[in-house]
């Protein structure tokens, strides 16, 4: 890339983009979580911006308002393709072109043909534009789901569970409290608050009463909780910690995933947390609506006991769901596996 910064710079900015983009993630919906880094003509950064809530600007024109004059003949790193179009808010192209930025680095190209031809715009304007810088790292990242509902209409659902060394996800009385350590637990806390819903069935409701809400490790809430979904046909007893007045919670007398997660798009759910129980997650599994697989994997053996995944509609060896390791990591004393489906030919 010429011109101004080097492309250790715009790969230091584009990071910063991206953990910005991070930073929102479970707030913006059904918008994506963008992170823009506004660099001045000499290379320094200027702004930096985020995604606001729906309604509010895009992460271009808070980064832009960050840097005022300096975003003059400067650069914009932005973690996707800025929009073209008129929604809720005008199109990010224009704030640029207002703002005088020289040139745009983008991650990703929009993929929602509404809002895609920014980049041509801003081109045919006299702006420089590349794609491409870090494309990866910002779709596996932030992106990834948003990604995901965009090219499928799904929302993205990530199925976390935790398990002993041999599969277990409760022992043979039922007790489930705790196979994995606080600090994978804490961990989970972290991650639904960046999550639009989490989603559990009946059976883990009745046998567990989860409150399923997003707390800090000092015990109170986060701001932002994800909406609680409970799916199945047998009620939830009025007492329910899932029915408390926390967090909003969504009783779907339905268990076919593909009926959950098209009433969750209609309600603008694009990143999905299932977790559990093994009845659901197998029936998931089975309608090949599992993006994604967080393992949390406690070092302790039962025997015995529910297994983590229930019936699938797997008969036999051949029929195994295959899966690409992305990242193992150690949680405490637990270990965390992060998988996704490898495509079937």
């Amino acid at each position: 890339m010429g011109g101004t910064g080097s492309e250790a710079a715009l790969s230091s900015a584009m990071r910063t983009a991206i953990g910005a983009a991070e930073g929102v993630r479970g707030t913006t919906s059904p918008n994506p979580p963008v992170g823009c880094v506004v660099l001045d003509a000499a290379g320094a950064v200027a702004g930096i911006g985020a995604t606001r809530p729906p309604g509010g600007p895009h992460a271009e024109v808070v980064a832009l308002r960050e840097a005022g004059e300096r975003a003059r003949g400067g650069t914009a790193v932005v973690t996707l393709e800025p929009c073209s179009h008129t929604g809720r808010t005008p199109p990010c192209t224009d704030a640029l072109l207002a703002a005088g930025v020289a040139r745009v680095v983008h991650a990703v190209s929009d993929p929602m043909p509404v809002a895609a031809g920014g980049a041509d715009i801003l081109r045919a304007a006299g702006v420089e534009v590349h794609s491409g810088l870090l494309a990866e790292e910002a779709e596996s990242g932030p992106l990834r789901a948003w990604l995901h509902f965009a090219r499928t209409g799904r929302p993205h659902v990530t199925w976390k569970y935790a398990a002993t060394l041999d599969g277990r996800s409760a022992a043979a009385d039922g007790t489930s409290k705790w196979i994995s350590s606080p600090e994978a637990r804490a961990e989970v806390h972290e991650l639904r608050r960046r999550m639009d819903a989490v989603v559990a069935g009946t059976g883990t409701v009745l046998a567990d009463d989860p409150q399923l809400t997003a707390r800090t490790p000092e015990g109170g809430l986060h701001e932002h909780q994800p909406l609680r979904v409970v799916v199945g046909n047998r009620p939830v007893p009025a007492g329910a910690r899932v029915l408390d007045d926390t967090a909003e919670t969504l009783l779907l007398p339905a268990s076919d995933p593909d009926t959950v997660l098209a009433e969750l798009a209609g309600r603008g759910a694009v990143d999905v947390l299932l977790e559990g129980g093994p009845v659901l997650a197998g029936a998931f599994a089975a309608a090949g609506r599992i993006d994604r697989v967080l393992g949390y994997i406690a070092p302790a053996l039962l025997g015995s006991g529910r297994a983590a995944l229930g019936d699938a509609g797997v008969g036999s060896i051949s029929q195994a769901f295959r899966l690409h390791v992305e990242q193992v990591t150690m949680v405490g004393p637990d270990v965390r596996v992060s998988a996704v489906p490898v495509a079937q030919e």
